[in-house]
């Protein structure tokens, strides 16, 4: 029997432990961390994962989708609140039956360690953190002082990878970038209401968009809400568009976030930054001015916001991500990304599926397997990266744009009457057989050629679809 060792006891090394145990390998996984099953998860970063087709297609091949789905709460769309407190819905698809789910990050991993620890040959071992990585050996060594050996290693360990940082040590060509946006998050809490249970329309992902940042508020099966403030971390760069040090972190483009209409730049000394909420009045004032409606919502609002942490947005692309067999990377460890397109968990459950596939094709002949692994996944995780930095914009920038608005519901309208158009967020979230790479290249054509539409006819009752599906196909 073929054994491996799994780095990272997650959402993705739990899933690869039970893909490799149905397969008869042997498996240890080694995680820094104690059982989560057994102790409290840290408050403040846990944003809620918006599982979608591909992460529902990983589950489904190991049995266990419709009982994560069973405790989903779905969302069909974005609902848009305005800063004078008005709502507005803007569906995610117009076919019936696409839509996202709201999924607890805890719950599903507990599940997915209950999952794996039904297979006889999956052993979890806690409390037991990776200080380093011998790329000549193909050994793990542990906090404990014990070394970890096995066929081949998978670093499953996040972005902070130590795994991958063993590797950059050791490796003169490994390349490896991480970079971060100015923008961080704060995670906040609106508690299920006592007499009618969800505060608030509970399918959907509601966005308060302020140009310069936003909040969003994903449910929760208990009837509660997780938001997330996304607020840049100090106040001075009054555009908020730029990561910093970066070519890959994009200001936007013209196909998804040239939002008309909206200031360039935020009135003089006005906040826009966590730096400048210091203490309780500030924070207030801050949001009664710019999320009034969601304040009554929010009793523990103050003590969320002190005692949460802030935390960080980035996007890591490192190169390769094996080395002659003797390891891989997959997952955040190898290209974690920021969460603006719902598919960091999503991408990693692809990742552990296009694994087993060629497991399946090439046995445990793991140089081979992982030499066209690398192949086959970096491009369309460098594609996915891509969207979810220019998501962000589009979130916080374009949806409240009258164009960008005008332009989804011509999509909506087109994918309702032609079931084989597939705009570039249906391509990302509901064509599971469609890889990222192929979903942006054709996506980011169609939204330069609808928004000019949308630009320029004000009533979409007024476009001829059937002349815009032609123009569209000959893309």
């Amino acid at each position: 029997m073929s054994s491996v060792v799994i780095i990272g006891a997650g959402l993705a090394g739990s899933l690869l432990a039970i893909y490799l145990a149905k397969r008869g390998i042997s498996v240890d996984v080694y995680e820094a961390r104690g059982d989560m099953r057994k102790e409290t998860v840290d408050a403040g970063r846990s944003i809620n994962l918006a599982l979608s087709d591909r992460g529902i297609a990983a589950l489904r091949e190991i049995g266990m989708d419709e009982f994560m789905l069973s405790e989903a709460v779905p969302m069909y769309g974005r609902m848009i609140h305005s800063e004078n407190g008005e709502t507005k819905l803007l569906p995610y698809s117009g076919r019936k039956g696409e839509y996202i789910n709201s999924v607890s990050r805890a719950g599903l991993n507990v599940a997915l360690i209950n999952e794996a620890e039904k297979y006889e040959s999956v052993t979890f071992h806690f409390h037991q953190p990776c200080v380093d990585f011998d790329g000549v050996a193909g050994s793990v060594k542990l906090a404990s002082g014990t070394t970890a050996s096995a066929d081949t290693v998978f670093a499953a360990d996040g972005a902070g990878s130590s795994v991958r940082q063993a590797i950059e040590r050791q490796i003169k060509a490994f390349e490896s970038h991480s970079v971060f946006l100015e923008h961080g998050y704060k995670e906040l809490h609106i508690p299920r209401n006592a007499g009618c249970g969800f505060a608030i329309e509970p399918n959907a992902l509601h966005i308060w968009p302020r140009h310069q940042f936003m909040m969003i508020a994903l449910p929760n099966f208990d009837g509660s809400f997780t938001c997330t403030l996304f607020l840049a971390h100090k106040g001075g760069n009054p555009s908020g568009s730029e990561g910093v040090g970066s070519p890959h972190v994009s200001k936007g483009s013209a196909n998804n976030s040239d939002a008309q209409g909206l200031p360039d730049t935020l009135p003089a000394g006005r906040v826009s930054a966590f730096d400048q909420l210091t203490d309780q009045n500030s924070l207030l004032e801050f949001f009664n001015r710019e999320f009034s409606d969601a304040v009554p919502l929010m009793p523990t609002l103050a003590e969320d916001f002190f005692t949460n942490p802030t935390g960080q947005l980035g996007t890591l692309r490192c190169w390769p991500w094996n080395i002659e067999g003797k390891v891989l990377l997959l997952g955040d460890a190898a290209h974690a990304m920021v969460p603006f397109y719902g598919q960091g968990m999503n991408c990693a459950f692809e990742d552990v599926r296009v694994l087993d596939q060629l497991i399946e094709k090439h046995g445990a002949n793991w140089g081979t397997v992982f030499e066209e692994y690398g192949r086959l996944r970096k491009v369309n995780a460098d594609a996915i990266q891509d969207m979810a930095e220019e998501n962000f914009y589009e979130m916080r920038d374009a949806t409240a744009d009258p164009v960008f608005q005008r332009k989804r519901a011509l999509e909506t309208k087109l994918e309702q009457i032609y079931p084989d158009y597939f705009s570039k967020y249906s391509m990302v979230t509901f064509r599971e057989d469609l890889p990222y790479s192929v979903a942006k290249e054709k996506g980011n054509a169609q939204d330069r050629m609808l928004m000019q539409i949308c630009a320029n006819e004000n009533d979409i009752e007024n476009i001829d679809v059937e002349s815009v599906l032609s123009q569209l196909k000959a893309l």
